[in-house]
């Protein structure tokens, strides 16, 4: 997996890359600022990029959005010391990947990353519960088109609601192949125009598309 960091300090961005180096991950390079990190991404499209928050020049959430719009081969991953709810919601709605904290352990951090590589969203179950609750929320109706979805793939957006988010498992779950996934996941996001999984859930809890959880 090839990584990019981005985070204006620059003892944290050295500690970050000897620990994902040591765990055979290549950091294809540094960002000390949001715009660094959108034209490096531009230019290296790495598997990654590892987005702080509170930046100088451009903050991660802009760079995240421009990221997202420009290269949707690249995933964010905001890794940040806000703990903050809004920051949460809006980086996902930016087209996040996963959110998480400074404080993660480094074995969970690099879990994440190999899960996000696989399609998975990096979300502790803690801020995974914020998100749910959050958009469990009613809302106004989007121009999407839910109605559209297959049968197999309103299966497979249970599941995600469910917390089955990796590939192997709603492989297993649904009796099918990896590939075929993909595939039903890949038209679930084309037609809700979503970029991704943590956005198919918060979707699917705040329209009321399946039941929540425990329901």
């Amino acid at each position: 997996m090839r990584v990019l960091i981005s985070d204006d300090h620059a003892l944290f961005r050295g500690g970050l890359r000897s620990l994902l180096e040591a765990s055979d991950l290549e950091v294809v390079g540094e960002a000390r600022n949001g715009r660094e990190a959108v034209d490096l991404a531009r230019r290296l499209q790495p598997d990654v990029v590892l987005m702080d928050l509170a930046m100088p020049e451009m903050g991660g959430l802009d760079a995240t959005r421009l990221i997202s719009a420009e290269s949707p081969g690249v995933k964010v991953v905001v890794l940040t010391s806000s703990d903050d709810d809004a920051d949460l919601f809006e980086a996902i709605k930016s087209g996040a990947q996963g959110y998480l904290l400074k404080d993660t352990d480094p074995e969970m951090l690099i879990e994440m990353l190999r899960g996000v590589g696989q399609g998975e969203p990096a979300l502790t179950p803690s801020l995974a519960r914020k998100l749910l609750n959050e958009f469990a929320r009613p809302a106004p109706r989007q121009e999407r088109s839910p109605d559209d979805l297959t049968e197999r793939e309103q299966e497979v957006l249970e599941l995600l609601v469910q917390g089955v988010t990796s590939n192997r498992e709603l492989a297993e779950r649904l009796i099918v192949t990896e590939n075929t996934v993909k595939y039903h996941l890949r038209n679930i996001l084309g037609k809700l125009h979503l970029k991704n999984r943590a956005q198919v859930v918060g979707y699917a809890m705040q329209h009321k598309l399946v039941e929540p959880p425990g329901t």
